[in-house]
């Protein structure tokens, strides 16, 4: 939100890609550190370590509270005594009549990228090891390979959703997931050929998240955007868990290959449906934000 309310509105979706990117710079660098630390300290303590270095870029929350200033926006309405008196009015203001269509719909739209992602990523291990046989999966080629690519898909998601808008963005990346997804889990792949495919893969994966940023943002006027954010983006990550865990119970019916791919398939697919039924938000001044009027694309 402080992004998003600090922004340009021609540039918010190009600089928000940019810092959801910063997943990808972290996740290396995780990787090396745990490399590290792992190869000079002994392993009953290794892990105790890296919890300690996890820890310290919490102390950069004392840095930020010190020297990065509120936007104006914020400073405005906090002047104007307009800033919702508590959390549970916060909350309660997403559910009014005039935000409830969005906030079901933005819900849905998290809850699709990110089951799709967990579908995929919780389960495709064990298939590629136990149905496939492959092993490039523990290398860490490919684990580069995917880090490296869900940066670029990051960047390029930024990009793109500031030419072509938010919902067409977010349905490109979701049908291409799919595709990708259908690729991994029923042609015969090789290690090496799967090694290729992992770039597509972490690249379209990224390109949903990268793009939730700005679209929720812009969907909810001022006095509970913070709110709605949150709501929209952790509603998903939370209910996201039944995907992985209907991949386990259809694989009981069908292959594992066969569950991945219907899972994710109607992941994605619940995903799409909701950014067509959401308005197109691109270039919308986030100070002037009206509760907006949501009509299915697929009903005009």
């Amino acid at each position: 939100v402080l992004m998003a309310e600090t922004i340009n509105p021609k540039y918010r979706g190009k600089v928000m890609g940019t810092v959801q990117s910063a997943w990808a710079v972290g996740w290396g660098l995780a990787v090396g550190l745990f490399t590290l630390i792992y190869s000079l300290v002994p392993a009953d303590y290794a892990w105790r370590v890296m919890f300690f270095v996890g820890l310290l870029p919490s102390l950069l929350i004392i840095w930020v509270r010190r020297n990065v200033p509120e936007p104006d926006s914020f400073q405005r309405r906090q002047q104007e005594k307009a800033i919702p008196g508590s959390f549970f009015k916060s909350m309660a203001g997403i559910f009014r009549p005039e935000l409830l269509r969005v906030t079901l719909l933005g819900g849905l739209l998290g809850l699709g990228a990110h089951g799709g992602y967990h579908a995929v990523m919780t389960w495709l291990p064990t298939f590629l090891k136990t149905e496939r046989n492959l092993s490039v999966l523990n290398s860490g080629g490919y684990l580069a390979v995917i880090i490296f690519a869900f940066w670029c898909g990051c960047v390029i998601s930024g990009l793109l959703i500031d030419r072509i808008g938010r919902r067409k963005n977010i349905l490109l990346f979701a049908l291409c997931c799919v595709l990708t997804v259908q690729a991994y889990v029923f042609f015969p792949l090789t290690n090496t050929q799967m090694l290729f495919l992992g770039f597509p893969l972490g690249f379209f994966a990224a390109g949903i998240p990268a793009s939730l940023g700005s679209f929720f943002n812009e969907l909810y006027p001022a006095d509970v955007r913070g709110a709605g954010v949150g709501f929209c983006y952790n509603f998903g990550r939370v209910l996201s868990a039944v995907f992985p865990f209907l991949v386990g119970h259809m694989s009981e019916s069908m292959s594992l290959g066969s569950a991945i791919g219907i899972d994710a398939g109607i992941a994605y697919g619940v995903a799409m449906l909701a950014a067509l039924c959401l308005p197109e938000t691109r270039g919308r001044t986030l100070e002037a934000t009206p509760a907006p009027t949501v009509a299915c694309a697929a009903a005009k």
